[in-house]
C-alpha cells in the first residue's frame, strides 16, 4: 500500500523510432548472397564426382519364375545357393547364372523370384532344400544401390549440413542479414538527407543544447568558411542527460538541419559472440561514413562498449567489448581533418565511460541535456499537440507547471494518454480534463476495481489523511494537490504533492518536510490503530533512501561533515562504499538518528490534530478523492502562501 505520490516524476527512457534502413539494391543483395552460392555450389559438384567415380554396386536384375518346372528344376540341380521365404513368395540365388525367361526376352542372371502355390507340399520342398544344402536366409540379400539413390544419400546430408550452418551464423550474427561471412559489416541504419524530415523546429526545451549543434550544422554546410582560419569542427560530440530527455531525437533534428547522410546505430550492436566482430563492424561504419562524407554517425547508449577499462573486479581484459572500444579510439584518432565525418553519442551514465573516450581529440565536446523547466515543458507541450485537436478548456501553461520533472517523453506520453481517454469517451477533442486524468493515470497509477474491507478501507483513508495533514501543516513542504482512497498501481490510495515551481536545489529544511510527510502514514495508523501494516514499505524505502543521500553525499551530519563516504555509482558497480567499516557504521547511525527524530516529531504534530485528521479521513471515506482546497477544507487548515511554501534556499 504505497501512501503518497514523489513531488518530482522520472522519466522513462523513450527513444525515437531509428530510421529505416535504406533498401539495398538488387546488385548488393545478390552480392551478399554470392558466398553462400558458391559454397553450395561447390559441396555439391564435390558430391556429383565423388559418385561419378567411385564405382557402386551394378543393380543385377531379379527375374521371377514359375514354380514348377523352373525353380523346382533348377533346385533338383543343385543350382539355388539360398533363398529367403516371405509368406508364399521365395527369393533367391542361383550358383551359376543361367538364362532366365525376363519381360524384354532371356536374361543372364542369378537372382530370382517364385511364388508357392498353395497346394504345394511344404514338407517335401523343406526336405529337398536340406538335401540340396541351400542357404536360408532370415532377410532379403542386400542388393546394390542406384546411381540416383547414392547421390541422394551422399548431398541430401550436406546440403542439410549448410542450411544449419548459415541459420546458427545468421543468429550468431543478429540475423542483419549480411549473408555468410558479414559479421564483420556494419550493421548501423543508414538514412539518406532527403529521408530526415525531423528539423531542430521539432525538437523543444533544450534551446541551449540545440545552440551548441547550431555550429555543427554551420560547419557542415560550410566548412570552408572555418578552414580558411584553421579551426576545426570537434571530431565527437557527447550528448549526455537522463534518459527521455531527448538525445536521440536531438541527434536526427541535427542530421535534418545539416541535410547530410546519417548512420544511426546502438553501441550494444557491435558486441557478438564471437571475439573480434564487434571491432570489425566499427571499422566497417567508418568506411561507409567516409565514403558517405559530410556524414554523422550516431551511437547511441555508448556506455554499452565504452565503460572505463579500469573498473570493476576485473581489469585489463582482451574481451569482445575492449577490443571494440580500442578500435573505436583507432577510429577517432584517425580522422582526416579534410573528411568531414561527426561522430555525436549519447549516454545516460557519463560518469562511467572511459576517460580515453573523453579526451580532446575524441569527444572534444560533452553536451548535458537536463529536464526541462516550465517554460520548456510548454514548448514541448506545443509539439506533441500540433495533431491533435484540443478543446477551449485546455491551458497548457497550467499542464506544464503541474508537470515540474517530467522530460519530453514524459509530456509525449501525458498528450497521447489523454488523446486515447477522448477517444475513450467519444469526445470531439481533448478537454483538460482528458489531460488531468491521463496525468494521474501515469503518475499515480492505472485504478483498480477491487473491494476492500471496511477495515482497509478506513486504514487507508487515515493512511493518506496522515501524509495530507502533515504536508499541509509543515510550511516547507510541497503543496498537496490531491488525496485518494481509490487503489491505483500497487497502492491502496495516493497523496500527491507537487511544487508550485521548479526547484533546483533543496535546504535542509524542505528535505526534513519530506521525511516527515512521508512518515505521516506509518504514524497516523499507529496513532489510530495502535498498530503498523506493511503498507508502508514503499515510505520507509524513501525515507531511507533520502536519509542516506543526506548523510552520506549531501554532507547533511555533523558527526561525518562534509564528506562523500556513499557513492550509489560504486555499489551499482558491486564496488565497496568509499571509508572505512567505522565510518559506515557512523553513517547508518546518523541515518538512524536522523529518521527517529522525523518519528518522534510526526508523531507529536498528528497527536496535536488529532482532529483534523479524523475530519480529512471520515471525508475522504466519503468522496474517496479529493482535490488539494477540498482536502484543506475538510481539514479546516488554511493553504500555505506562495511565501511559505517555498522558503528561500
Amino acid at each position: 500500500m504505497r501512501r503518497r505520490a514523489r513531488c518530482s516524476w522520472l522519466g522513462v527512457d523513450v527513444a525515437d523510432a531509428t530510421p529505416p534502413r535504406a533498401p539495398k539494391s538488387r546488385r548488393a543483395r545478390l552480392f551478399d548472397a554470392a558466398p553462400v552460392v558458391v559454397l553450395v555450389a561447390v559441396l555439391i559438384t564435390i558430391n556429383i564426382l565423388v559418385v561419378a567415380l567411385v564405382p557402386t554396386t551394378v543393380r543385377e536384375e531379379r527375374v521371377t519364375i514359375p514354380y514348377s518346372p523352373t525353380f523346382l528344376g533348377q533346385l533338383r540341380a543343385g543350382n539355388v545357393a539360398s533363398i529367403d521365404a516371405t509368406g508364399d513368395t521365395i527369393q533367391g540365388k542361383l550358383r551359376a547364372k543361367v538364362s532366365l525367361p525376363g519381360e524384354r526376352g532371356p536374361v543372364q542372371t542369378t537372382l530370382f523370384s517364385t511364388q508357392v502355390p498353395t497346394f504345394a507340399n511344404a514338407e517335401r520342398l523343406s526336405a529337398l532344400l536340406a538335401r540340396q544344402r541351400v542357404e536360408i536366409n532370415a532377410r532379403p540379400p542386400e542388393e546394390g544401390r542406384s546411381f540416383f539413390e547414392t547421390l541422394v544419400i551422399s548431398v541430401l546430408p550436406a546440403l542439410v549440413i549448410v542450411g544449419v550452418l548459415l541459420l546458427v551464423l545468421r543468429r550468431a550474427g543478429g540475423g542483419t542479414g549480411g549473408g555468410l561471412l558479414g559479421f564483420g559489416r556494419s550493421t548501423a541504419r543508414r538514412s539518406s538527407a532527403e529521408e530526415q524530415k525531423i528539423t531542430f523546429a521539432d525538437v523543444a526545451g533544450i534551446d541551449e543544447a540545440k545552440e551548441e549543434l547550431a555550429q555543427i550544422v554551420d560547419f557542415l554546410r560550410d566548412p570552408d568558411r572555418y578552414r580558411r582560419l584553421g579551426a576545426r569542427i570537434p571530431r565527437g560530440v557527447l550528448l549526455t542527460g537522463p534518459p527521455g530527455t531527448g538525445k536521440t531525437l536531438l541527434a536526427r533534428a541535427l542530421a535534418g538541419e545539416a541535410r547530410v547522410p546519417f548512420f544511426s546505430i546502438s553501441a550494444s550492436e557491435f558486441v557478438e559472440l564471437y571475439v573480434g566482430v564487434g571491432a570489425a563492424r566499427v571499422r566497417s561504419l567508418f568506411a561507409d561514413a567516409k565514403a558517405a562524407a559530410p556524414a554523422i554517425v550516431f551511437v547511441d547508449e555508448l556506455d554499452a562498449i565504452g565503460r572505463s577499462r579500469t573498473a570493476g573486479p576485473v581489469q585489463g581484459g582482451h574481451d569482445e567489448r575492449e577490443q571494440t572500444l580500442n578500435q573505436l579510439l583507432t577510429e577517432l584518432d584517425g580522422f582526416d581533418p579534410s573528411i568531414d565525418v561527426i561522430v555525436l553519442a549519447a549516454t545516460n551514465r557519463p560518469e562511467i565511460l572511459d576517460p580515453a573516450l573523453l579526451r580532446p581529440g575524441r569527444f572534444d565536446r560533452r553536451i548535458a541535456i537536463q529536464p526541462p523547466d516550465t517554460a520548456g515543458r510548454r514548448q514541448i507541450l506545443d509539439v506533441h499537440v500540433r495533431s491533435v485537436p484540443l478543446a477551449d478548456d485546455v491551458d497548457l501553461d497550467r499542464l506544464a507547471a503541474q508537470t515540474a520533472g517530467m522530460v519530453g517523453a514524459d509530456l509525449a506520453n501525458v498528450i497521447n494518454e489523454g488523446a486515447l481517454l477522448a477517444a475513450r469517451r467519444e469526445d470531439p477533442a481533448v478537454t483538460m480534463a482528458d489531460l488531468q486524468d491521463a496525468l494521474e493515470k501515469l503518475v499515480l497509477g492505472s485504478e483498480r476495481h477491487i473491494l476492500l474491507s471496511d477495515t482497509e478501507r478506513r486504514r487507508t483513508a487515515y493512511h493518506e489523511a496522515g501524509h495530507a495533514i502533515v504536508g499541509m501543516l509543515l510550511p516547507s513542504a510541497d503543496p498537496v494537490r490531491k488525496v485518494s482512497i481509490i487503489p491505483r498501481g500497487d497502492a491502496l490510495g495516493a497523496t500527491l504533492s507537487a511544487p508550485d515551481a521548479d526547484r533546483f536545489s533543496y535546504d535542509r529544511t524542505y528535505l526534513d518536510a519530506k521525511l516527515r510527510v512521508a512518515l505521516g502514514g506509518r504514524v497516523a495508523e499507529e496513532l489510530v490503530f495502535d498498530s503498523v501494516t506493511t503498507g508502508a514499505e514503499n515510505d520507509i524505502r524513501q525515507v531511507t533512501e533520502l536519509a542516506r543521500h543526506m548523510v552520506g553525499q549531501w554532507g547533511m551530519s555533523d558527526r561525518i561533515g562534509p564528506l562523500f563516504v556513499v557513492d550509489p555509482d560504486r555499489a551499482a558497480a558491486g564496488l565497496h562504499a568509499d571509508g572505512s567499516e567505522e565510518t559506515a557504521r557512523i553513517v547508518d547511525e546518523e541515518v538512524h538518528r536522523i529518521v527517529e527524530d522525523a518519528l518522534d516529531d510526526v508523531r507529536d504534530l498528528l497527536y496535536a490534530h488529532r482532529e483534523q485528521l479524523d475530519a480529512l479521513a471520515l471525508a475522504l471515506l466519503e468522496h474517496e478523492t479529493l482535490d488539494g482546497d477540498a482536502a484543506h477544507a475538510a481539514a479546516r487548515i488554511q493553504p500555505q502562501t506562495d511565501t511559505e511554501t517555498r522558503p528561500s534556499t
